[in-house]
This record gives structure tokens, sequence and C-alpha cells, in this order.
């Protein structure tokens, strides 16, 4: 069949958000967006919510844990149908005591290692004090564990995150080859190899019910800074970059112009771009009533929503304004119909890398293929992804628009290094002027109570802007950026001891707020992307107390030297 024109289908968003293949006309869609093509989690890596149902619901709707995580990470002493059987049967009797039954059948997750350490001189020495106590060791899953096994240790986050993350792990290994950690780096990318090779991509994190997506892909990132120590590294891993690529990609050659599939777009004039996507659209098991609540609220189908807030989740913003309608409601939320900038530009590092790869192995046929992929996404970036006001935004597909909004994802196409340099000038300006804080850069300029909102700053994005501006010159506004960014670390450090998960930007120097969990420490990107940051600004590391914000800021003379990207 054909399908209808993309200027035609900007008006229709259900044929935005699925597959037009086997789909009936555009005017009679069905509200609800088509059943996903079935992967990898259907091998036998059932979710906690599947193989438990009703003791799963029970637990999370009488909020049993403080966390909705917690419980998902339990694992039952026998099978889930025994399990279930017994629930069915005692639950309606008198006395029935639903902590003592989870108790009784289910092996709870431990809490995570603290991170109390005695105090150090300086902070390079407490986060290298602390990368012992955030590495694990994968055991072998226990039978009906959500946990994915992996081949060596690990670095997870901190607190509540017991698994590794995607996205989370290259800005962890940012800082672990500054600590000189490098076995530990090159073990963590033969982890995400493996689950390349075992999954068909890198999920989200290495437990089951985050099979259904996966999250910003720095894998390239993670082979190129590999390449540092070992410059063969990009064709050692280059199935699993082609994997990943596949992975990206799926569905790509069928599409025609105004179609969309999974996580690509192919826009009207032919281009192929991506979008953020999930595979399930039911609610987060992690986040089960939070999930329901905004549902509720939303007068979409339940169904819709829980896409929606899982591609969320993909994004590694969860949740912020850029994604909301309504910037104060989380139910207005549409990713799927936005292609974002800071995706494409990793996708177009990802084809890069690829091409490079195929080079050094020779294969000049699949080198030349990769280039024209990266050339042709980094045309359909400055194409499609440009607001006229001056900056880099995501395209929002019931428009046909670029969405308004300045958010720091704008910095991706420069730290990517394929924007144009009067549009890089440009970007730095509207970023110094909307989003740079005394404590760094703020996500976006909105405060909606969201957690990737203002007044929070991000470990990766601090890095993703420093790195890109340096890149393009802007060496003024990178340091800025990096002293606010340290200063806020150093302070909250110099009070508290301790390292987090996101901070606060507004001069109050203390851990950021928002989000469906308290504030987390450790934090394994903050520890990350202050070593990184460190290392280029040597004169903002300090052995004791807070860095002044304006004096780092205005000592940044002192080290202008531009590193390559990994």
């Amino acid at each position: 069949m054909q399908c209808h024109p993309v200027r035609r289908l900007l008006l229709v968003l259900p044929l935005l958000l699925g597959a037009c293949a086997a789909q009936p006309p555009a005017d009679h869609l069905p509200a609800l967006q088509p059943r996903a093509v079935p992967v990898a989690d259907a091998r036998g890596a059932t979710t906690p919510d599947q193989a438990w149902p009703q003791v799963f619901a029970a637990v999370q709707e009488a909020r049993l844990f403080d966390d909705q995580k917690f419980f998902v990470d339990a694992v039952p002493r026998m099978d889930p149908a025994t399990v279930e059987a017994a629930f069915e049967r005692q639950r309606g009797t008198p006395g029935f005591d639903l902590r003592r039954f989870v108790e009784g059948h289910f092996v709870l997750p431990t809490e995570g290692a603290g991170t109390d350490i005695p105090r150090r001189d300086g902070l390079r020495a407490h986060i290298e004090a602390l990368w012992p106590l955030l590495t694990r060791r994968s055991p072998e899953p226990l039978p009906h564990d959500s946990l994915l096994q992996l081949p060596h240790p690990y670095v997870v986050p901190g607190g509540r995150f017991r698994e590794v993350y995607y996205w989370d792990s290259y800005f962890t290994m940012l800082g672990l080859a500054e600590s000189g950690q490098h076995a530990l780096v090159r073990q963590m990318l033969d982890n995400f190899a493996h689950l390349v090779d075992t999954w068909g991509h890198i999920p989200n994190g290495n437990r089951s019910y985050y099979l259904s997506r996966s999250q910003p892909p720095f894998f390239s990132h993670m082979v190129m800074l590999q390449a540092r120590q070992d410059p063969g590294a990009p064709v050692h891993y280059l199935p699993q970059l082609r994997r990943e690529h596949a992975f990206w990609m799926d569905g790509a050659e069928a599409l025609r112009p105004g179609q969309a599939h999974r996580r690509v777009v192919r826009l009207a004039d032919g281009s192929l771009l991506n979008r953020y996507w999930d595979d399930r659209d039911t609610p987060r098991p992690e986040s089960f009533m939070q999930d329901r609540q905004t549902a509720a609220a939303s007068t979409r189908p339940a169904a819709e929503v829980y896409r929606e807030l899982r591609a969320g989740a993909e994004s590694g913003w969860d949740f912020s304004s850029r994604w909301l309608d309504e910037p104060m409601r989380l139910d207005t939320i549409h990713v799927t119909s936005r292609v974002p900038v800071d995706l494409n530009s990793l996708l177009h590092h990802l084809e890069a890398t690829i091409a490079l790869a195929c080079g050094q192995a020779g294969d000049e046929a699949c080198a030349r293929d990769y280039r024209a992929k990266a050339d042709a996404r980094a045309a359909a970036i400055e194409s499609h992804l440009w607001h006229a006001d001056g900056y880099y935004g995501d395209l929002d597909l019931r428009g046909g628009q670029v969405h308004a909004q300045l958010t720091a994802a704008a910095l991706f196409p420069l730290h990517a290094g394929i924007a144009a340099p009067e549009r890089a000038k440009q970007t730095a300006a509207a970023v110094r002027a909307q989003l740079l804080k005394p404590g760094g850069l703020v996500t976006t300029a909105i405060d909606s109570g969201q957690q990737w909102d203002a007044p929070n700053v991000w470990a990766p994005l601090q890095w993703i802007a420093v790195d890109g501006l340096r890149r393009y010159g802007e060496d003024a506004l990178a340091a800025d950026i990096a002293a606010g960014f340290l200063g806020n670390v150093q302070t909250l450090f110099a009070r508290d001891h301790r390292l987090v998960e996101k901070y606060d930007a507004d001069g109050a120097l203390q851990g950021g707020g928002g989000g469906e969990y308290p504030l987390q420490d450790g934090f394994g990107w903050s520890n990350g992307v202050a070593l990184a940051l460190m290392a280029l600004y040597p004169e903002l590391e300090d052995d004791g107390g807070p860095v002044s914000i304006r004096d780092g800021a205005g000592r940044r003379d002192r080290d202008t030297r531009t590193r390559a990207n990994p």
C-alpha cells in the first residue's frame, strides 16, 4: 500500500508513532499504536510484572516499599507460578499480611554498599577511594532473577542503582581512565559488547525489565575512549558497532517518506533520522504507580502514555519539559513524535566510528557506505534540527517545526563536530544567555519540578557542553561551565563529604531535586566528569575546601588545550 506524503501525515500522529506497513489508511488509524515487532526480551527474559503479576501489582499498589524499584529487584524463592498460586490462596484469609508473605516468598535486595569513607585530602582522592565501593562483580543470577549476568566487573552509579547503566557508564569510564583504571574501562566495554552480542542491543541497564529500550548510544564513544590505549579497538569492536547501528536503524530500508518504525523516521525529503522508543506500552515496573497515576491524569489512551514515558526513559531525560506540551503536566508527554538532536548527533558519531573501523580493517566499501550515512545524517541535522532563533533543537513531527525550547541538548552537534561554525557560535551565545548559571549549565530554563529541568545541572551535559564548545573555540564559555560545575561539586563535597547524582545550579550549591526518588549518593557519572574536567582545567582542582566559581572561571586562560573527543 502507498503511505500518504509527509505533509498530510504531519497531521496524523498515530502513523508517525508506528510502522506504516500493513496499517489501514491514515484517516482510519486506531487510536492505539500498533504492536511493536517482538524483540529479544521475549527470549525467556520475562519481566517481574509479567512473571508474578498478581503479587507484583498488590505490592506496588500497597506501596509496601518506599521505592517502587525495590520490589522489582526482588527474586522469588520458588517458581513464580507457585508464588502466584500461594498468593491467590492466602490473600483473602483472615490476618493475611502482605509484607510477611513477600518476605517469605522473595529474596529482597540488599541495600547498596555505603559510600561513607574516611576523609581524604581532596576531591580526587575521595573519588578514587569510591571506585572500589561502586565496583560490582556480576554474580550468576538466581533462577527468575531480573539481573542479566555480565562476564566482567563493572561500576554502578550508586544508591538505588544496583546494576550497570548504559549512558551513565561512558561518563564513569572517563573518570576511570583519568584514575588510571584502564583495565576496568576495558572490562566495562567488553560487558557492553557482550550485551550487544547476547541481546542485539545495549539495554537501559542489565535487568530484564530494561530490555525493551536502550539509552543514548555512547558505545562508539566508549570504543574511541579505549582507542586511546589500544588503537586497534575500533576494529576489534566493529561487529558490535554494526549490530548497535542495526538496532537503532531497524526497519529503515522499508520506510517511505513520512513513515516511522520503532526508532527510525524517514522525513519528506527522504532523510533518515531517529527517535526514542520503547517496545512495550505498559507501566515501567520500577515506576509502576507513578506511571499509572500519570496515565490516569491524561485523556489519551493509557498505553499511549506508557509508551511515551518509557521512551522518555530511553532518552535518559526522565523527565523534562523538553518532552511536555504543557511544562507543568507530565501527562502531556510526547517523546516518540520528536526527532531529538542529541540522539542523532550520537548516531552520527556511531556511523563515523564504523566508517573509521572499516577503513582500518581494509574494507573500503564499508567505509564509504558508513561515511555516506554519517554525512547524510549531518546534513539532515543541519537541515531539519536548527531553530531560526539560533540554536539546535528537536523536530516535532506533529507540526513539522523545530521545538522552540532551548535545552542543553543543543550542544550535542558541537560535541559531535558537525555544527556549522556560525551556528556553533550562535548556539553558544544562546546557551550563555539562557542556560548558564552560577553552578553550571542547567538542562532547560524551565523550573517544572521535573529532574531534567532547571535548576538542576547534570554531570554528563556539562561534559558534552565543555568538550563541544572547546572544539569550536568557545573556550571562555566552556571554562565558565566547568568552573561553575566543579565549584558546585567541590562546595557540596567540602560541606557534606559526598558526590551526588545531580546538583542545584542557582547559587545554593546543593544537591538537585525533583524526580521519582530521593537524591542518590555515589555517584558514577559525577565522579567521572569531575575528574575529566579537572584534567582539562588543573587550576580548578582544589585539595581542600570549595573552589570559588568566579575565581575558577576567571582563571580559564591557564589551560586552553583542546583534547580530542573520545
